[in-house]
């Protein structure tokens, strides 16, 4: 044994078998949790510091020490009441009542032995406790090694009270220090000291390292799947790659299998993922119903990068009906999507295959196979102008529809000419476009051309001003900001009858949308346009500069009756209702930190008629309290009016129950669409959520009526007993992002 001996002997009075602790966080705030051990200061490697009232030397190796003794080494310390010493063996005796500390564990004992040289550690009669996370027990014996722990005849819990909520008892239980993990042999699970049941291994958690395992099942039932039982399993398979596999018994359809597949490369990150329901028994005229899911983003170096995303379903009403974590219920179609790009130094490349799988009775849409773009990756500057050029060839094809395959080449060489200062900015484009058309399909001459082209330039003229001054109004040092804008937008028209619609659909009109250089997506239709847009935008920022009111409003004024969107309608082929649009308002208010207003209008000033209008109040206090009013209105989503109040609540009653509950109203049919209500109860070692849905049941695969709805109600149930499943605490309000109409943050990019 090479330890050094360094034998103090001292008459110790400060000495004891108290650890230092301190208050755990949170829902543990009540209960004291140890300070992780450190070694005693200036403690030489592989030196032994012993410490006692009276020692007696028993020959040149061993040594018995006795009262308040407290041996220390880099790795332990241990007070005691009497410890006999083997110097040539490496051994330790100490009896009792001890207390032993490393950096993993703090065990009250009535007897220790120890091979030192080893770092190997046998406790008697043990109550232990872990350092680094919750977790403690009993145990008949307990040894510890440098990288584990094994409890015989043993207990363990991560509740920290004296008569936790639940235990495991186990004939042996191993905590492994480097895995992570701990490992029962021959358990039993108690809840409140009932024996609940018989496990004969198990492993569990006990820090944040991932293992393979069974993960929290949730049960829940409603009238769509009857009993719903989802129990995933976690397949830890390396530590750039792991696989999920979730069985999904739904008593009123059946037993659908859930896949994911997760990797992670230097040059790949990507998710392969499968839902199969083989035999649906609610939908007898259905075969096997499916979903597929592949996305990857790849970073082959600086110059290349490519993306895959491809979600696929067997029916319109797989979304609708089943959900799933890779589209949304609400989705009307899914992209399906593949693109390789070049960013040289000079220019950039897109290569992309695209196509929409569209959700319900509607046209299909285009594929574009492929669809190459090309643009110069920085300005070119000439004669005080940027000069830009971007190109692109499109392929489409759709068997359904009367062009059947046409391509595209589209060309725009543009110039741009802009001035700015500190308080006003002034942007000026001319761009030239031009797009040639070869079409097929079943049509005649009269319909459309099988050859054609189309030449149009653009004129852009935009400028803005930024004015600011000291205000006291409502804000101590307060500012104010005045932002009036002017564009002016000229195109002329051209007849595109003969151009078919591939890509192209009309972009919504909102206060920023008055500013667009087009009311279109893609270029199969540019609108004719000769108009002044004005606008303008004031806010308001404290002495902190943090915005607390904005308001925007600006209208677009046509020169000509003849560039209305409503003279424009191509005969309804985007879409049968168009407006002059043409006045539109957004206002955010932040006027106290709890407290979020944001609201907005579209209408038409020609017709009097009111398009779109949106408000949103918010409110969110301290320890998770959340209140949301809201209304939405839009006067036609495919034919109907939509006029809706909602509500979110999320309530705490105390630190450890929580209600949520949202309610939304449709004032035009004078019902409701979807309420919502939960409890939560979470304490420190464990947690149940049950919840409550019913909602307007939506069958894609069949024509509907708006007018006859039919409802789907549901209870889900959600017990967690921490350490034995997720450690994370659980957040009530999240719980509200789970239906159709899911609680937004009002104005956040990251909704």
């Amino acid at each position: 044994m090479n330890k050094n001996w360094g034998i103090l002997v001292l008459p110790l009075i400060s000495t004891q078998a108290i650890a230092n602790s301190n208050t755990v966080s949170g829902l543990c705030k009540d209960y004291l949790q140890p300070k992780n051990w450190q070694p005693m200061t200036g403690l030489l490697p592989d030196t032994i510091d012993i410490q006692a009232n009276k020692v007696e030397l028993q020959g040149k190796e061993s040594a018995e020490f006795s009262g308040d003794v407290a041996v220390n080494t880099d790795t332990m310390t241990v007070t005691a009441e009497s410890a006999l010493i083997d110097k040539q063996k490496g051994l330790l005796h100490a009896s009792g009542p001890l207390l032993f500390q490393d950096d993993y564990t703090m065990v009250n004992s009535s007897g220790m032995y120890a091979d030192l040289g080893q770092s190997e550690f046998s406790l008697l009669g043990a109550q232990y406790q872990l350092t680094q996370q919750q977790g403690k027990g009993k145990a008949e014996k307990l040894r510890a090694t440098s990288t584990q722990v094994d409890l015989f005849n043993s207990s363990f819990t991560t509740c920290p009270s004296d008569n936790p909520f639940w235990e495991l008892e186990a004939s042996t239980i191993s905590l492994d220090k480097e895995k992570g993990w701990g490992e029962t042999y021959n358990s039993v699970l108690k809840i409140l000291d009932t024996p609940v049941v018989y496990i004969p291994y198990f492993t569990f958690p006990i820090d944040d390292k991932r293992k393979s395992g069974l993960l929290t099942p949730t049960l829940s039932s409603s009238n769509r799947y009857g009993l719903e039982i989802v129990t995933p399993y976690y397949f830890n398979l390396a530590e750039n790659y792991d696989a999920l596999l979730t069985p999904r018994y739904m008593s009123n359809k059946g037993l659908q299998l859930q896949g994911e597949f997760r990797y992670l490369t230097e040059q790949h990150t990507g998710t392969i993922a499968a839902e199969v329901l083989s035999n649906d028994k609610s939908e007898a005229n259905l075969d096997e119903r499916y979903l597929v899911h592949w996305q990857q983003k790849s970073y082959f170096n600086d110059f290349w990068r490519a993306n895959v995303d491809v979600t696929n379903v067997s029916d319109d009403n797989y979304l609708t009906d089943l959900g799933s974590n890779y589209a949304n219920q609400t989705d009307t179609h899914l992209a399906r999507k593949g693109q390789l790009s070049y960013l040289g130094e000079d220019w950039l490349v897109d290569l992309q295959v695209q196509n929409f799988e569209v959700l319900g009775n509607h046209v299909e849409s285009y594929s574009a196979f492929p669809e190459i773009t090309i643009k110069n990756r920085t300005p070119e500057e000439y004669l005080g102008a940027d000069w830009r050029f971007t190109g692109q060839m499109s392929h489409f094809k759709n068997s359904d529809a009367q062009i059947t395959d046409a391509t595209r080449i589209h060309l725009e060489p543009s110039v741009t000419y802009n001035l700015s200062d500190y308080a006003w900015s002034f942007d000026s484009k001319f761009a030239l476009l031009h797009t040639h058309y070869e079409q097929n399909g079943h049509f005649s001459e009269s319909e459309y051309a099988e050859s054609t082209s189309r030449t149009l330039p653009k004129v852009r003229l935009h400028g803005q001003l930024n004015l600011e001054r000291s205000t006291h109004f409502l804000l101590t040092d307060g500012t104010q900001t005045l932002e009036p804008q002017l564009q002016y937008l000229y195109t002329p028209k051209k007849d595109q009858s003969k151009i078919g619609q591939y890509d192209t659909v009309k972009m919504q009109d909102d206060f920023f949308g008055l500013f667009r250089e087009r009311r279109f997506s893609g270029v199969d239709y540019i609108s004719e346009a000769n108009q002044f847009t004005l606008g303008a935008t004031t806010r308001l920022l404290d002495s902190k500069n943090i915005e607390r009111f904005s308001f925007s409003m600006g209208q677009i004024i046509y020169l000509s009756d003849s560039v209305k969107p409503t003279k424009n309608t191509l005969d309804g082929r985007f879409g049968d209702n168009n407006y002059n649009a043409l006045f539109a308002a957004e206002t955010k208010i932040h006027w106290h930190p709890r407290w979020y207003f944001s609201g907005g209008i579209q209408y038409d000033a020609d017709e009097k008629d009111l398009i779109r209008s949106h408000m949103t109040i918010d409110y969110r206090g301290n320890n998770k309290k959340l209140v949301q009013l809201n209304h939405h209105y839009a006067n036609d989503v495919s034919g109907n009016e939509i006029d809706q109040v909602g509500i979110f609540t999320s309530l705490p009653i105390d630190e450890n129950w929580q209600v949520v509950a949202s309610y939304h109203r449709d004032l035009t049919s004078k019902r409701s669409i979807e309420v919502f209500a939960g409890v939560q109860y979470e304490s420190c070692c464990w947690a149940v959520q049950i919840t409550g849905n019913r909602t307007i049941e939506t069958d894609l695969n069949q024509s509907t009526n708006f007018q006859d709805p039919v409802f789907d109600s549901s209870i889900n149930f959600n017990f967690v007993l921490k350490g034995l499943g997720s450690k994370s605490r659980y957040d009530a309000s999240q719980l509200l992002k789970q239906g159709i109409f899911g609680y937004r943050r009002p104005y956040f990019l990251n909704n």
